[in-house]
């Protein structure tokens, strides 16, 4: 997940909301569990294009999974 998220997520999710880590952020996204978060990452939401710019859906799942853990 980390690789992931370094190679894809990390220049924005670093810069612009939610941030990696921001509990407040975040905790309304983790509340809707990881499957609805990958499935909203895989459609593309606002700045954030389809897939986050990761190479596969499994790639967005386990970035997902990396980033909800750096927010608990």
């Amino acid at each position: 997940g980390k690789a992931v998220y370094d190679k894809s997520c990390a220049a924005c999710h670093s810069a612009m909301a939610p941030k990696t880590g921001d509990k407040v952020a975040w905790a309304p996204l983790i509340k809707q569990g990881p499957a609805a978060l990958t499935a909203s990452v895989m459609k593309g939401k606002g700045a954030m294009p389809a897939k986050g710019g990761a190479a596969s859906e499994a790639d967005v799942k386990v970035a997902v999974e990396y980033m909800i853990s750096q927010a608990k």
